[in-house]
């Protein structure tokens, strides 16, 4: 009997669901032993009756074995729609960075609701000046953006921005043959080949606005490492997983461009600034010279990482 998937996006850009789909010849494979249930990017399945007139006040998300929700919680819809989820499914699945860590939306984290809707509404270079929305149907804004399990229990995680498709076939295969998933739990500087000098060879970073000093067509395998030619690599604390499971090479870092940390912390439970500013000064970088010090949390501000100033200081930070 085919296993029943249920997935759902919340705060999201869909970027998780092209992953899926990214699959290609896996998901052909596997598709005869999966029934979905529930997947609004590829089937019209309304949340309030078929009718979608009101007929029940809340969402319907059919009972399931695996569910799988991409995106962060923003607002009152979204935890509804995930606490939907939790509840119709047996193993739930956070897919992707937004999921796992509240990824590039909980950089908003830094600003209140006021400031937000101040920039969106009326300061956008692109915007008409308007008022702020207040038609009572719109879901109401949470105090932050969360991740997925700031709300919910969550059974497995596949961080990614997106995700690799390797990945997700490896947790889809898994779940089917009834064992743990084989995932990445090195950093990504653990698969990176650059070439290594040692520390004390830099002394401060620097921002990524002229090239990596390489030779074209050099094999990475030469290229000095990022971080030592004073670039910002946030390789020693992003989890490795962007360049597949076939000896493929760290995907930003093949393209000679730093990497931006957007598969989240090595572990679940990390942080990335404190763990990157760690490394810095255990290498004698000065980590007052790191421009920008909370994008390197551009990926991972959920979990209380980034406040507000105001929120912070009512909570004695």
């Amino acid at each position: 009997m085919p296993v029943k998937v249920a997935e759902e996006w919340l705060g999201s850009c869909s970027g998780c669901e092209i992953s899926i789909l990214n699959l290609g010849e896996t998901l052909l494979a596997v598709l005869p032993q999966l029934e979905f249930v529930h997947i609004p990017v590829l089937m019209d399945h309304k949340y309030y009756g078929q009718t979608g007139s009101g007929d029940t006040h809340h969402p319907e998300i059919p009972q399931a074995t695996v569910g799988i929700v991409s995106g962060n919680i923003r607002n009152a819809e979204h935890l509804e729609l995930a606490r939907k989820m939790r509840e119709s499914c047996q193993v739930l699945i956070a897919l992707g960075t937004c999921a796992t860590h509240g990824g590039i939306p909980a950089l908003i984290n830094q600003f209140s609701d006021a400031e937000l809707f101040q920039r969106y509404y009326r300061e956008t270079e692109t915007t008409d000046p308007a008022a702020d929305p207040d038609d009572p149907a719109l879901p109401r804004m949470l105090e932050r953006t969360f991740a997925l399990d700031e709300k919910v229990k969550v059974d497995l995680y596949l961080p990614g921005c997106p995700p690799h498709p390797d990945q997700i076939a490896e947790a889809i295969v898994a779940l089917l043959e009834g064992r743990a998933p084989n995932l990445p739990e090195k950093s990504v500087c653990d698969t990176c080949p650059t070439r290594r000098e040692g520390k004390g060879s830099v002394k401060k970073i620097r921002r990524f606005l002229q090239n990596a000093q390489f030779e074209p067509g050099q094999p990475l395998d030469q290229m000095r490492c990022l971080l030592e030619q004073g670039l910002l690599c946030m390789g020693p604390v992003t989890r490795a997983g962007c360049a597949g499971s076939h000896g493929e090479d760290p995907r930003c870092v093949s393209a000679r461009v730093p990497c931006r940390g957007c598969f989240g912390p090595v572990k679940q439970g990390g942080n990335q600034m404190l763990d990157m500013l760690n490394a810095l000064a255990s290498n004698g970088i000065d980590v007052k010279s790191v421009p920008d010090r909370l994008s390197l949390l551009r990926f991972s501000g959920g979990h209380g990482r980034l406040q507000n100033p105001t929120r912070r200081a009512k909570a004695g930070c």
